[in-house]
């Protein structure tokens, strides 16, 4: 028998002209929001492309970033697992999406970046927050996230709700293109720093990765409340043909982390139009896919990221209470 699927926030025509990227309605606090193990759920976070979402929201230097989350994607999370007031913190923010989204829901925020460049952008997008009224706290802290304990302050123990965050894809990535006459494309911000710092997670094989983000979680896991959350938004990709399944080895790393899988769900990558998903493909993308197909193996798009739900155990009452 299917799965019920439940299609959160659903477009809303009349959205196009907030200043807010398109993250749907929530589903309350975070009390009630995480569901049954084995429920879907469908995130409508791509109803605005992501240089819409960010548009006069970030500052121009933003789209250096070679993997960004959208910002839908973060607030929604936000949103449906936090109340105002809430401590949110991302453990590898980039340019400090979850940040931004947060601070302007009204929750504070921490966020750990490894590369200087990205923490500072980070810093710019917060202060620009800030310039357009948001009121809630963030600040990033430049450093190596698998020691996030040692970076951040001790009285920060257990007082964490929501950890939102995604590890990376690889060295190389996306990026940016700029079509050159008789040349193709010309490639730019594909990389995370130059190649010569190995320290990234970014270059690490997959066992590597999933090693090391076990690491981070571990740590967010002794922030983290009691019952606190944690997001992760991940997708498989192929690796000289091979598929990469990243989405597993994130479960598995945040179970050796002494965290629980509560639930699995879809953020749209795709556009929900009249009931049909319309695709918002990335050059590189549309080029796999052709090739792909020109060889005789069907490969599609890709319309979405998994999103991965944790959650910090709650304590267990003593033997003599259970018996009772």
């Amino acid at each position: 028998m299917p799965r019920a699927i439940t299609l959160v926030g659903a477009p809303d025509p009349d959205d196009h002209d907030r200043n807010t990227p398109q993250a749907g309605t929530g589903r309350g606090s975070r009390r009630d929001a995480v569901a049954e193990p084995g429920q879907l759920s469908v995130w409508a976070t791509a109803q605005l492309t992501g240089p819409v979402q960010r548009r006069g929201r970030y500052v121009p230097d933003s789209v250096r970033h070679p993997a960004r989350m959208l910002p839908a994607i973060a607030a929604h999370a936000i949103t449906s697992y936090t109340s105002p007031g809430d401590l949110v913190l991302d453990p590898m923010c980039g340019i400090g999406t979850t940040l931004v989204e947060a601070v302007h829901l009204g929750r504070d925020a921490i966020g750990v970046e490894y590369e200087s460049k990205w923490s500072d952008i980070a810093d710019a997008n917060v202060a620009h927050a800030h310039t357009q009224g948001a009121t809630g706290r963030a600040s990033v802290v430049r450093g190596d996230a698998t020691r996030i304990t040692s970076l951040l302050p001790a009285a920060l123990a257990g007082r964490v709700s929501l950890v939102v965050t995604s590890p990376p894809y690889g060295p190389t990535v996306h990026g940016l293109v700029r079509p050159q006459a008789g040349a193709g494309v010309h490639k730019s911000d594909n990389t995370y720093n130059d190649g010569t710092d190995k320290g990234n997670l970014a270059y690490r094989d997959l066992p590597g990765l999933a090693s090391g983000f076990a690491e981070i979680l571990a740590g967010c896991a002794t922030l983290l409340k009691p019952g606190g959350i944690v997001v992760v938004t991940a997708r498989p990709w192929r690796k000289r043909g091979e598929l990469v399944d990243l989405p597993s080895a994130v479960i598995g790393a945040g179970i050796a982390a002494g965290l629980v899988p509560v639930e699995r769900c879809v953020a749209l990558l795709a556009a929900v139009r009249g009931g049909r998903l319309i695709a918002r493909p990335s050059f590189f993308q549309l080029s796999a896919v052709r090739k792909a197909r020109q060889a005789g193996v069907p490969m599609h798009l890709i319309a979405h990221e998994d999103v991965l739900v944790l959650t910090k155990p709650l304590p267990q009452p003593p033997a003599e209470v259970q018996a009772r």
